[in-house]
């Protein structure tokens, strides 16, 4: 699904000697390679305070933690999406309220979020779904109206940026009261292992996350709140300051191979692709995502990986269907896009390197399938 190994050897010369200053001096965990990192994603995102962590499940957690939520509290966010967004919600004792997806964007749902708010509810988790932008005006909107967190799950989307209403881009991640993203190596910035980072431009959230990070510690020993160990190698921040500065452009050749098969697949009734804008810049195709709806989908899975291709099912199985989450509040209509798209969704590969030998030999494949 993704070619690391081309994308590495365009920075190697970089990566490696990175890499063996690490080595020489031995800084390993919370070195100045961490630091510089840091202080280039914040300018690069434009937010106040970036804090990395050791990967983007903690990131979301300890989002949370910061934020105070108690046990009890109801987080709504989308049932469609990978299950580490919701699992920190129920790690921390909070009440995960899952809702249903727009059909264009395969986001939240702006109508259901406002269906779901309840007096316990304390905080709304956005999802830029296969590195599109949510609907982040409405969102912030609704939680001003009732006084509730927002906490962007930015994973799959960095470097997209959000156009609001008036014109004002923002990169994603940056809009919410704080941000969360993950460095996995698949993602449009990833690092050689796990990683991950918090954003916000609160000076007295960041303060704490810095604490909760570092087993609750400012100054050794004391421990002034409650803390996990989740911390960014400094490896991995080496890779990833390497990475930064050609983010943009990684995320350009997504955006063409993304148009290219968009192009290709025009032509059939029977496929439905992602919509996006070409010159736009709020959609950054982590996942080139698909939908078959003449019902040969499984088939056609199995089709591609006859012929070598990858390909991927992003989710099969709802959230509200999962045994962790299930829950008698959930009823199966009240999730009909979910549910459409589990049944209907594939993922082609998708990454910098992709040419268009590699795209014209996959359209034609499952051109020749999906009739």
């Amino acid at each position: 699904m993704v070619d690391l190994k081309s994308q590495y050897d365009d920075i190697k010369e970089i990566v490696n000697a990175g890499i063996q200053e690490v080595l020489d001096t031995t800084t390993y965990i919370n070195g100045p390679k961490v630091h510089e990192f840091q202080k280039n994603l914040e300018q690069y995102l434009g937010v106040k305070h970036v804090i990395p962590c050791a990967n983007g499940t903690d990131a979301l957690q300890i989002a949370m933690m910061g934020l105070g939520l108690k046990p009890g509290d109801e987080v709504i966010t989308a049932d469609f999406t990978f299950a580490a967004t919701v699992e920190v919600v129920a790690l921390l004792g909070l009440v995960p309220v899952l809702v249903d997806v727009e059909e264009d964007s395969m986001n939240i749902s702006v109508d259901a979020i406002k269906k779901a708010i309840t007096p316990k509810t304390k905080a709304i988790v956005p999802v830029h779904l296969f590195g599109r932008a949510a609907n982040m005006d409405a969102i912030m909107d609704l939680a001003k109206e009732h006084n509730l967190f927002v906490i962007e799950d930015n994973a799959q989307a960095i470097g997209a940026n959000y156009t609001a209403a008036n014109g004002t881009k923002t990169k994603v991640g940056a809009i919410g009261h704080i941000g969360a993203t993950s460095f996995f190596p698949s993602k449009n910035l990833g690092c050689y292992g796990d990683g991950g980072a918090i954003f916000t431009n609160d000076d007295e959230l960041a303060h704490t996350i810095r604490g909760i990070v570092n087993h609750g510690m400012y100054e050794r020993y004391h421990h002034d709140v409650v803390g996990v160990n989740s911390r960014l190698d400094s490896i991995q921040a080496v890779v990833l300051n390497a990475k930064l500065p050609l983010l943009d452009k990684y995320n350009t050749a997504r955006k063409n191979a993304a148009k290219a098969y968009n192009d290709a697949f025009s032509v059939n009734e029977n496929i439905i692709t992602p919509v996006f804008d070409i010159d736009g810049d709020d959609h950054v195709f982590h996942q080139y995502v698909m939908r078959i709806t003449n019902g040969k989908r499984d088939a056609l899975l199995t089709h591609l990986q006859e012929k070598g291709i990858p390909c991927a099912i992003y989710y099969p199985i709802p959230l509200h269907k999962q045994k962790a989450y299930a829950d008698a509040r959930y009823n199966d209509v009240d999730f009909p896009v979910t549910n459409m798209f589990a049944d209907q969704v594939i993922a082609l590969p998708m990454h910098t390197e992709l040419g268009k030998d590699q795209i014209d030999f996959i359209t034609s494949t499952v051109l020749e399938f999906v009739k």
